[in-house]
């Protein structure tokens, strides 16, 4: 949303001149003379005021004509856990049977209260559950690997099996002996150019690619579980740290296609129209009547239509690469700016490789 009350935008102006930190995601501001957006904290020189317009999202931003700044990084930067924030996730993932303490933190010289807040904002959840849910993950794995519950259970750092029993049925909703859950749904969160992504994993491959504020998404979620018979919890593996070195490597324009394992689970025709997806050369486009056609279904078009807006493995699987048959973008979970963006990205890469 454009900022117009003209006290909010001298508060903003101030904290953008002052580069001040605890203005960071808050608000992006667009320079009118450059046509670039940034962060309060940009190390480039500052513009005058009567140059300036002030966002409270970057989405916002580029719909408005402003690119993101090379400097700054401010779709990325704007998400990215704090020096302090990151110590203390690091050092829980460090310690995964560990209960770290504020007073922990506070002897490695983190405030806890920073964290708490950020890890609210970001993650949706207070620091200690993030922590909860890293060790039931833990747990879980060795419940599957044939380790009795009480063993696990004081290894976890628990004092009591009935302090674990209640803390794991909380996660999984089942008691550490009644469990049959047999499959979780792994969830991490990172930044990109077009602002923050969660990638979901099973032990398969990746189950969903999504921005985090696609309007969608907690349904997504809810589907997958239940499709899945799984849990979700916070926590990384291989594949979603292979995912984010690939969509880092996208973005960058090095990789044009993808290598991580991928677990979508839906209907037969929902998976003949996402492989077919996967089909289309990066740097080019299709329609949703072409889809049809190669499917040999003409008849089909509002089908494929559904089933591209079914898709949950954004840019892997790239939808965004379907627009209508008279060239218009059409819908898009995350959003037709974001489509329009990955189009040009993809574009302008493609062009490059194709020149002597």
């Amino acid at each position: 949303m454009l900022v117009t009350d003209g006290t909010q935008i001298d508060t903003y102006y101030r904290a953008l001149v002052e580069r001040a930190s605890d203005y960071v995601g808050i608000f992006f501001v667009g320079v009118k003379t450059t046509g670039v957006f940034c962060i309060a904290t940009c190390r480039a020189r500052k513009p005058r005021r009567e140059n300036v317009e002030f966002y409270t999202d970057f989405k916002d931003a580029l719909d408005a004509g402003f690119r993101p700044c090379k400097i700054c990084r401010p779709t990325e930067n704007a998400h990215v856990a704090p020096l302090p924030v990151a110590r203390a996730i690091e050092l829980v993932r460090a310690n995964l049977k560990v209960r770290i303490s504020d007073w922990q933190l506070r002897q490695q010289g983190i405030s806890p209260e920073l964290v708490r807040r950020w890890s609210g904002k970001h993650y949706g959840m207070t620091f200690q559950a993030f922590q909860r849910m890293l060790r039931v993950n833990t747990a879980l794995q060795e419940l599957k690997g044939g380790k009795r519950a009480t063993d696990v259970a004081l290894d976890s750092g628990y004092e009591s099996l009935s302090g674990f029993g209640y803390t794991y049925k909380k996660m999984i909703g089942e008691t550490p002996r009644d469990s049959t859950v047999t499959n979780v749904i792994l969830i991490h969160r990172f930044t990109t150019p077009l602002g923050p992504m969660f990638v979901c994993t099973t032990e398969q491959g990746v189950c969903l690619l999504e921005f985090v504020d696609r309007r969608m998404l907690e349904t997504e979620f809810r589907e997958l579980q239940q499709q899945l018979k799984a849990r979700i919890i916070a926590v990384e593996n291989d594949h979603t740290r292979q995912t984010e070195r690939e969509i880092g490597e996208y973005f960058a324009g090095r990789r044009r296609t993808f290598g991580v394992a991928l677990h979508a689970p839906g209907s037969d025709f929902q998976q003949s129209v996402w492989r077919l997806l996967q089909t289309v050369p990066y740097g080019q486009t299709s329609s949703y009547q072409a889809q049809a056609e190669k499917l040999c279904k003409p008849e089909a078009v509002r089908a494929v239509a559904s089933a591209n807006g079914g898709n949950r493995i954004a840019i892997i699987v790239p939808c965004h690469r379907i627009i209508g048959k008279d060239g218009a973008l059409m819908g898009y979970g995350g959003g037709v700016v974001r489509k329009q963006w990955l189009i040009k990205h993809e574009q302008r890469y493609a062009e490059e490789i194709s020149r002597p």
